[in-house]
């Protein structure tokens, strides 16, 4: 019996010929037999670049979509975010300028 198998950060580092193409057979024999779910922060047109092959690309993606749910996150970096408040709250608190005294209208100045 097949289980769930997840794959995460498709396309996060280069893949090699070899590696696109057992990739491909991985997908291929759980399509229709076993539930997988992939993460990447590549989208499925850019695909065909990181697999080095565009048609072997296309071919996965028709096996991946068919009978899938397809969840788009956008947004910041859970962990990225993190970091910029910690970043934030380790800056010196920014200084607040002085309020300059407004001129009155209409107020006399000195005669010489």
């Amino acid at each position: 019996m097949l289980r769930t198998t997840l794959l995460d950060e498709i396309g996060y580092l280069p893949v090699a010929r070899t590696g696109a193409v057992l990739f491909f057979q991985l997908i291929s024999r759980r399509y229709e037999h076993a539930s997988t779910v992939l993460t990447s922060n590549k989208s499925l047109e850019e695909w065909g670049d990181v697999l080095g092959d565009d048609v072997m690309a296309a071919a996965l993606i028709d096996r991946v979509l068919h009978h899938c749910h397809l969840v788009n996150i956008r947004g910041n970096s859970y962990r990225m975010r993190e970091h910029s408040e910690l970043w934030q709250s380790l800056q010196p608190a920014a200084e607040t300028p002085t309020p300059r005294r407004e001129q009155r209208r209409g107020a006399s100045s000195p005669r010489a």
